[in-house]
């Protein structure tokens, strides 16, 4: 994990939780947006992603191993003794919801931000059923994500930058592909021991990638007592690399700034 201290005292800790496929470095701006406006921020590259590992990128044996490093990175912001803030992008989105059902951890509030809870094209029924087969004989088997960065974001700098990441991952395996769809079915089979805690989620109306509509039932049917929904009609997935970020981070610097009032916390 890496940290970004702010200039100066700072207000509270995010903790950032990025995408399949991609990596920390890509929230440069975002990281940034945060850090000039007086937070700390954490994050990492999930296990399988980035620069943890070269050996089995695009695997992992369960959902839990990003669940148990995420919570290593929430650990870590405690340090600083400061209002903790968890924001989780897509599959970071769905970590942080499925880490919220297991387990009981100390943050101030919830940034969702498109999470993975349904996907717009999911594989052919003929190839989901080989997968389970697959799954279980030779589970590192690879296969072509069917995602693109032009599918992700409307910002060109952005998908000339990804063009030439030899980070981004292409190829996932099929043990990925199954705990991802297993991942996403229990946080609605679990919604009801979701943690209490205030949330934020921002949604790209014109997303390629997550279903919108399932993202919307969850959160209508999420039990939690402080909840926002915000949708960005004209963004694609990546709301926080859309040409509209800057107005996006300000509507999610108010969230938090509104957190932190609520809870009498001085800064």
């Amino acid at each position: 994990m890496w940290k970004w201290e702010a200039d100066g005292d700072a207000k509270a800790v995010i903790v950032m939780i990025h995408g399949a496929l991609e990596h920390h470095r890509r929230y440069g701006w975002l990281i940034e947006a945060w850090r000039s406006s007086g937070f700390h921020v954490i994050m990492g590259d999930l296990p399988g992603q980035g620069m943890t590992t070269r050996a089995n990128r695009g695997h992992i044996d369960s959902f839990d191993e990003y669940i148990l490093e995420v919570k290593e990175w929430v650990e870590a912001a405690y340090e600083f003794d400061l209002p903790v803030f968890l924001l989780g992008h897509s599959m970071g989105g769905l970590v942080a919801i499925r880490m919220l059902q297991e387990e009981r951890v100390e943050i101030a509030g919830l940034i969702l931000s498109s999470p993975c809870l349904g996907l717009v094209n999911y594989p052919s029924k003929m190839l989901d059923m080989l997968s389970h087969g697959l799954n279980v004989i030779v589970p590192t088997f690879r296969i072509a994500s069917g995602l693109s960065v032009e599918m992700a974001t409307r910002n060109e700098d952005v998908r000339a930058v990804d063009a030439n990441d030899s980070l981004y991952i292409t190829k996932v395996s099929v043990r990925w592909y199954r705990e991802l769809a297993a991942a996403m079915e229990q946080a609605f089979e679990n919604m009801g021991k979701v943690q209490d805690v205030p949330t934020l989620l921002l949604q790209g109306g014109d997303d390629r990638i997550v279903d919108k509509r399932s993202v919307k039932e969850w959160f209508n049917n999420a039990p939690l007592s402080e909840k926002r929904y915000k949708e960005w009609p004209n963004c694609y997935h990546e709301v926080f690399n859309e040409p509209e970020r800057e107005e996006i981070f300000d509507y999610a610097h108010d969230f938090v700034i509104s957190q932190l009032k609520a809870i009498g916390y001085v800064y």
